[in-house]
């Protein structure tokens, strides 16, 4: 870490904390003037002194260098993954790799005229779909209705669920399952 990611750190900490440079000051024995030039990147604090502002801002050396592990993440068509069945009619589409790692995973399912999604048993969970194209009647349980273009559909998965396209155009979804079973 160079001096500038010390001063940008130190910035963002103390705006999380909602601390004013004098109050930051105030409660590490310092000047307001150190803090305003340690977050400029005109001088760097000692580390006795570093380590009593992290404890201030409510962290500590180690975390305060410690990498952060990327939580943004941008997937373009080349990292999609997709999988034809011809029996239902249906192509699956995983637009997030790798996303069973996560609480969350969202697929496109093209559905053609005729064609379903598998019909899955009860279990613990939610799910959220937006039709991108045409339209689709969803079973939840013993309910039965029609989702539009534009249109979406949340349910909890503890009743038996299917995706039917009872039309002669293609439909398009993107399903969101928490947590991921596709």
């Amino acid at each position: 870490m160079i001096e500038k990611d010390i001063g940008d750190k130190i910035k963002a900490l103390r705006l999380e904390n909602g601390l004013t440079q004098e109050e930051l000051a105030n409660r590490c024995e310092l000047t307001k003037g150190f803090i305003s030039q340690i977050e400029r990147h005109l001088t760097s604090p000692s580390i006795a002194t570093l380590r009593d502002m992290l404890e201030v801002l409510g962290t500590t050396l180690g975390d305060f260098f410690r990498e952060k592990k990327e939580d943004f993440f941008i997937f373009t068509p080349k990292d999609f993954y997709a999988k034809t069945d011809d029996q239902r009619r249906h192509t699956i589409t995983w637009i997030v790799p790798n996303a069973q790692k996560y609480a969350m995973e969202p697929i496109i399912i093209d559905i053609d005229p005729g064609g379903e999604s598998f019909e899955d048993k009860p279990h613990t969970g939610e799910e959220f779909g937006y039709v991108l194209e045409g339209e689709i009647t969803l079973k939840v349980g013993e309910k039965t209705r029609t989702v539009k273009k534009g249109e979406t559909f949340y349910y909890l998965t503890n009743q038996p669920h299917v995706m039917k396209n009872q039309t002669p155009r293609p439909a398009k979804v993107l399903w969101v399952s928490t947590p991921p079973m596709f």
